[in-house]
C-alpha cells in the first residue's frame, strides 16, 4: 500500500499534467489535499477549458474517473479526487446554490416537496447543503442517472 498523501498528490499531478501533454497542452497543475481525504486538483484557464470540461461537464468528471482509478491501481489509499478545470466546477456550484434558492423559496411557500430533475453526485451535495442552511430537509431518490432530490419542509 502507498500510504503518503504527498505521494499521492505528486502522482496525481504527474498523470493529469502528462495526461494533458498528450492533447499538447503543457500546463502546470495546481493539486492539494485540505482535508485528508480528497486531492483537490486545479487545472488553469486555458484554451482549451471547453474541449477539458466537456459537455455539462462529462469530460472533466471523466478525466477525475480516470485519475482515481490510477491512484486505486498503484494501491494508494488516498485515491479520492476532484478535479476542476477553470474553476468551472466552483462556479457551477455558485450558480446551482443561487438557482436553488428559487426552489426553496418555492418549498416554503406552498409547504410542499418539490422534486428536481435529476443531476450528478456534485449538484446534489450543493443542493443539499444550501437546502440545509435554508432550515429544509432534502433527500435523494431514484437510481443511476435519475437520481434528484427531493426539496421537503422541515420537520417540525
Amino acid at each position: 500500500m502507498n500510504e503518503s498523501l504527498e505521494d499521492a498528490i505528486l502522482y496525481t499531478k504527474k498523470y493529469i499534467e502528462d495526461l494533458l501533454s498528450f492533447f499538447g497542452l503543457n500546463t502546470d497543475v495546481y493539486a492539494t489535499s485540505e482535508d485528508e481525504e480528497v486531492i483537490e486538483v486545479n487545472v488553469p484557464s486555458t484554451h482549451m477549458n471547453g474541449f477539458l470540461i466537456g459537455q455539462h461537464g462529462d469530460t472533466v468528471r471523466a478525466l477525475q474517473f480516470l485519475v482515481s482509478n490510477a491512484l486505486k491501481n498503484q494501491n494508494f489509499t488516498h485515491n479520492r479526487v476532484n478535479v476542476d478545470v477553470a474553476d468551472y466546477k466552483k462556479q457551477r456550484a455558485d450558480h446551482l446554490a443561487e438557482t436553488a434558492q428559487e426552489w426553496i423559496k418555492k418549498v416554503k411557500d406552498t409547504g410542499e416537496p418539490y422534486a428536481l430533475n435529476p443531476m450528478n453526485a456534485a449538484d446534489r451535495r450543493t443542493i443539499h447543503r444550501v437546502a440545509g442552511d435554508a432550515g429544509l430537509a432534502s433527500d435523494s431518490a431514484g437510481e443511476g442517472r435519475d437520481r434528484h432530490v427531493v426539496l421537503k419542509p422541515a420537520e417540525e
